[in-house]
């Protein structure tokens, strides 16, 4: 697979918001990628189960209002709010923690349909290491899938341990990293925690060892 890692990290608008939810401080982590597909194929591909699992993972439930669903190795959680074609939100209970997702699907220009995804969390411990790239990577990365999808149907779900290995993935990774430590600061994040926090981010999922000297946990 022919893969361009500079075009691919500039296909995806990234920002950072802080704001309340439920009273309490909170982060929203904004991305968004245009597609060549129509908003109708593009809500089919973020909605269908049988589409999912070609660029994201498998999932299972009841996709309606109100309905519960479940993705294998990862978030659980309720659908509480459906619009087709253009919008549903949910929340994504994972690990114990709570948070809230909204996906939107819009005409965009040259005929492309717009996907984006905001992903709110309450501050916690872990963002407070990882920064906005602590879920904005791995959204990122499945944006990419989508894109691989769209473009490329019929053809299998690359193997997502093969590629994060590879001198491409790898490259993503540490992009979407540093991209995501760019929205940061122009949110107001100082420019030295937002970076020490992208090569946070960037370590983990790279597999490389976080330098002590740069963990905030004693």
């Amino acid at each position: 697979m022919q893969f361009d890692v500079a075009t691919n990290l500039a296909a995806t608008d990234r920002t950072v918001s802080a704001l309340e939810r439920d009273g309490q401080p909170a982060r929203a982590v904004t991305l968004s990628r245009a597609y060549a597909a129509t908003v109708d194929d593009l809500w089919d591909a973020v909605t269908n189960a049988d589409r999912i699992p070609r660029w994201f993972a498998p999932v299972s439930g009841d996709f309606a209002l109100g309905g519960r669903y479940q993705i294998e190795g990862n978030a659980a959680g309720t659908i509480t709010e459906c619009e087709p074609p253009s919008r549903y939100a949910l929340t994504w209970e994972f690990g114990g923690d709570l948070s809230w997702v909204e996906a939107r699907v819009s005409n965009d220009a040259d005929g492309r349909a717009r996907l984006t995804i905001t992903h709110t969390a309450h501050l916690s411990e872990h963002s407070g290491t990882f920064g906005p790239g602590a879920v904005g990577v791995g959204w990122e990365m499945g944006l990419l899938g989508l894109a691989l999808h769209v473009a490329h149907p019929d053809d299998p779900r690359p193997d997502e341990d093969v590629f994060a290995a590879s001198p491409d993935g790898r490259a993503f990774t540490i992009g979407s990293s540093e991209g995501w430590a760019r929205a940061a600061v122009a949110a107001g994040e100082d420019p030295e925690v937002a970076a020490a926090s992208a090569r946070r981010t960037a370590a983990f999922y790279t597999g490389e060892p976080i330098d002590p000297a740069e963990s905030p946990l004693p």
